[in-house]
């Protein structure tokens, strides 16, 4: 199903201990980070809080793939928490691939000059908001381009 293209999307990194969660603002052109979500048995109900606080439209949720691009155990259980999280809103899903998006996140967060205790917190929020602004740079930019491609064919 695919994401509708305006109004606020929620992003989310699945992670085994915490989901880190960003969102987009309603034009989605910029992605922010939220903060994070412990995994537990609630986290199902806070993550459907949290969506129907900012009004989302739909979820991108980062899809760990090995560099090969190949998913594995970890994915699988990305896309059955996701998809619950999908079905309990009743809101369109869409997976991006995220890897070294957690890495990324922390280093840009040591090169803000954060401590690991002061990182620990905003690393999975951080890693939701790069894969949320990959996804929408990527649809923006195939906009863009099938628009140009149109517009040329005149």
């Amino acid at each position: 199903m695919d994401l509708p293209t305006t109004g606020r999307l929620l992003g989310l990194d699945v992670g085994g201990k915490r989901i880190g969660v960003s969102l987009s603002d309603e034009g989605q052109i910029l992605s922010s980070p939220w903060g994070m979500v412990e995994q537990g048995s609630r986290s199902i109900a806070e993550l459907a809080r949290i969506a129907r606080e900012i009004g989302a439209v739909g979820i991108v949720a980062g899809l760990p793939t090995g560099l090969s691009g190949r998913e594995g155990a970890q994915a699988a259980e990305t896309r059955r928490f996701a998809d619950a999280v999908a079905d309990e809103l009743d809101l369109p899903i869409s997976y991006w691939d995220e890897r070294l998006s957690s890495s990324q996140a922390e280093r840009m967060l040591i090169d803000a000059g954060l401590r690991r205790k002061e990182r620990r917190g905003q690393i999975d929020a951080l890693a939701a908001s790069l894969v949320l602004q990959s996804y929408l740079d990527a649809r923006m930019h195939r906009r863009n381009r099938m628009g140009h491609s149109s517009n040329n064919a005149r």
